[in-house]
């Protein structure tokens, strides 16, 4: 217990120390709902008007610990033209980081079975804030950690670009990359801080019909960027009634997770997910929370019954 303050600092150093290389994006548990923040092309995918909100509080009772808030919006603007706005908010220790991004994706139907082809862009600004006087450091005269030494709204682009196919209601897949772009940020001294990689996501997932009142849906995520192991999340769930949702998931190497959803109308639809870690760091933590909620307008005029289960 007595190296609990210490936490926060460690988290910060491992994304924004001197010798680090790399710098994971925000990771989702229901990443099956939220796939528009991952992937650009897939605005307008769902053929509505779309609204989602999702809220991760990690590794509860962990002093410094990642939170994230996350709104998303994403419309049809023509037959084959589809848009979206996406927004999050991470907090991990001393650091803040905001980003917002504009999506377009254009699609092409490719038989007439409804498989469909997209690409998309995105394309958007990062903001990121430190605040040292925050830290509690062991050598409070080291400049290292100097208020001085702060960072506030350093700002930098954000350019994507996202592959995703579909098969109506059965099947789909997306590569994609939202942002290429690698930032490096510099202190005063210019010794480079922190170094924004490039990740690349690979999503997809099937949804078998076992009978009229079930649905099964298994699903996977993989995330890959320079200078760390290959992130996966596989997950399944099962659709009753097309209205309750229930499954696990399992993070490679990292955390278990039970999740469950309720469509509640045709507009609206609330999500939870709990992780439990299976690293080390589950002795200092109480698991991890994440609250989804999708709110819809249309879709009857196109012809769509119950909600598209991806």
């Amino acid at each position: 217990m007595k190296y609990l303050y210490r936490l926060p600092v460690l988290l910060v150093l491992l994304a924004f120390g001197p010798k680090g290389h790399s710098q994971q994006d925000s990771q989702f548990t229901q990443y099956m709902y939220n796939t528009q923040t991952v992937n650009p092309a897939y605005a307008g995918s769902r053929g509505l008007l779309s609204f989602t909100s999702l809220y991760r509080s990690q590794w509860v009772g962990l002093e410094g610990a990642p939170e994230t808030l996350n709104f998303g919006v994403s419309s049809p603007l023509g037959e084959r033209v589809g848009g979206g706005l996406t927004f999050f908010r991470d907090e991990i220790g001393i650091s803040v980081e905001k980003n917002i991004t504009t999506n377009f994706s254009y699609t092409l139907p490719l038989n007439e079975r409804e498989a469909y082809f997209s690409f998309g862009l995105g394309a958007g600004v990062n903001m990121l804030d430190v605040d040292y006087s925050k830290l509690n450091p062991n050598d409070v005269t080291d400049p290292s950690f100097s208020p001085s030494n702060n960072v506030e709204n350093l700002t930098s682009p954000v350019i994507g670009l996202g592959l995703y196919f579909r098969s109506g209601d059965t099947w789909y897949v997306g590569l994609s990359a939202p942002n290429l772009l690698e930032t490096d940020h510099y202190d005063t001294a210019s010794v480079s801080k922190a170094k924004e990689k490039m990740n690349v996501y690979l999503i997809g997932g099937y949804v078998f019909d076992l009978s009229q009142d079930l649905k099964f849906k298994p699903a996977l995520l993989a995330k890959a960027v320079e200078g760390a192991p290959v992130a996966v999340d596989a997950s399944a769930n099962f659709l009753l009634w097309d209205k309750l949702t229930a499954g696990a998931a399992y993070r490679w190497d990292s955390a278990v997770s039970g999740l469950i959803g309720f469509q509640f109308s045709r507009a609206i639809f609330v999500g939870y997910a709990y992780d439990h870690d299976l690293t080390d760091l589950s002795n200092y933590n109480s698991g991890s929370h994440e609250f989804f909620l999708r709110f819809e307008l249309g879709g009857s005029d196109r012809g769509i019954i119950s909600p598209r289960f991806f």
